[in-house]
């Protein structure tokens, strides 16, 4: 049954802010305590989305989730009403409120790992939500990511939406963003590349200056599992270096689909050993492997790092080509615009190259790829998915005009602590389960 590669991004929520949560982001420290646009925000990832809709490819939409988290306050020990608990909070931990207000899970692709089903023991697409545990702001996330992902993916004979793992440091895992799939075709059975920054039972290279996320055991678990073959998997370590110069997420420094790998030349350790296994497992499954290989002489790590070069979606169109989705700073990077400008076609197996303007994300070091969590469905599958997720005229209007309703257009970390800022986000969300007919998912809904 032919499958197609679907994006699911998640839309940019209320409380969009830049509060400097995420260290070893360096994007996000760099811009620690400015002003944010949510309204901005939200408008720049519909217009990707619109986009990538009209040019023909399957496009959803995961809903942001409810903040600031009263439910996180309430834990810290923070007691009263929902109100008096965010104005207790701003006056005495204003650090938790901002944890407790990110919108961070606008970056889909640290909301889960998927294999489709093509890949799986039991035939189904399997779904594992990330703990997302080294960062307080982010480890609140999976309970509510697992309710939207049932809620769009609610058949359970053709998807498994899993638990995140234990929320300690040895099974650190940051979802997609460390994992790709190989394949011919979408349809067929492919490799499943996973990326790890540290092993909690393995000695190896590991960064000196920022923590390395996700390791090998959180990644071996999500393998088992989705019930991956040992044959059609493949585990490779991140340059610890790369990880020190800001690449926090192996999607900051290669980039994958189909059965083309576009990524740094200091992505990995022993990286030709990597290269070679890949082919190998690939073989088996019926595809050969196209590396394009980004010298460090044409573009250093601290370019990429900054440009976001690779955090770029690499798409197959219905013809068979290949487009790259970078953003706008690509192109203001004199060294990463040079090496795009001569990339298209020829060896690279890349036929387009596309910018979009998403400043208000990359300002918080999420770029195109952070933005999207690919879902491989077959026909049957993709039908089965309910049509208030799907990118069209109409629901692109009708988001338009609710971001336009409910967003502000200007927040500071000190708006935090309006209280007044829950109940937008409330309001406006209830609204958008309506949109969207996911039903219920918010803790205030129930």
């Amino acid at each position: 049954m032919k499958a197609t590669e679907a994006n699911f991004d998640g839309l940019v929520g209320p409380t969009h802010n830049y509060a400097g949560l995420s260290y070893g982001n360096v994007a996000s420290r760099n811009n620690e305590k400015s002003v944010a646009n949510p309204k901005a925000a939200a408008k720049q990832g519909l217009r990707k989305m619109k986009q990538l809709a009209d040019l023909g490819f399957d496009q959803g939409i995961l809903p942001p989730q409810e903040r600031p988290s009263v439910r996180l306050l309430r834990d810290l020990g923070f007691v009263g009403t929902d109100a008096e608990i965010v104005a207790r909070a701003a006056k005495e931990a204003p650090e938790l409120l901002a944890a407790a207000s990110s919108a961070s899970s606008m970056w889909t692709a640290n909301a889960a790992t998927v294999s489709p089903s093509a890949d799986t023991s039991d035939g189904r697409v399997h779904f594992s939500p990330a703990n997302l545990c080294s960062k307080l702001h982010r480890a609140i996330e999976h309970d509510s990511t697992r309710r939207a992902l049932r809620a769009i993916f609610r058949d359970e004979k053709r998807f498994a939406v899993h638990n995140a793992l234990e929320g300690t440091p040895a099974l650190g895992d940051e979802g997609a963003a460390n994992h790709t799939r190989f394949c011919s075709k979408y349809e067929d059975k492919g490799v499943e590349f996973f990326v790890y920054g540290r092993s909690e039972f393995q000695r190896g290279p590991e960064p000196q200056r920022y923590p390395a996320r996700q390791t090998l055991e959180a990644s071996r678990a999500v393998a088992r599992r989705h019930g991956l073959e040992d044959g059609y998997t493949v585990f490779a370590r991140q340059n610890p270096d790369a990880i020190d110069a800001g690449v926090f997420h192996n999607d900051v420094i290669a980039v994958g689909n189909a059965n083309t790998l576009f990524c740094h030349e200091q992505a990995f350790v022993d990286q030709k050993a990597v290269y070679e296994e890949l082919r190998v497992k690939l073989a088996k499954a019926g595809s050969g492997l196209n590396v394009v290989e980004v010298p460090t002489s044409a573009v250093g790590i601290p370019d990429a790092v900054t440009s976001y070069l690779f955090n770029s979606q690499l798409l197959s169109r219905r013809d068979g080509k290949q487009i790259l989705i970078v953003p706008q700073e690509c192109r203001e990077n004199p060294r990463v615009a040079a090496y795009l400008d001569g990339l298209k076609g020829g060896d690279s197996h890349i036929d387009d190259v596309l910018v979009f303007d998403l400043r208000e994300s990359m300002k918080n070091g999420g770029g195109p790829a952070c933005l999207r969590l690919r879902v491989v469905l077959n026909d049957a599958e993709r039908l089965s998915v309910g049509l208030g997720v799907w990118m069209n005229d109409t629901l692109f209007g009708r988001l338009d005009a609710w971001v336009e309703k409910h967003y502000r257009d200007r927040l500071s970390p000190e708006d935090l602590a309006d209280v007044q800022l829950l109940n937008e986000c409330r309001t406006a969300l209830d609204e958008l389960t309506q949109i969207m007919a996911i039903g219920s998912i918010y803790d205030f809904q129930r």
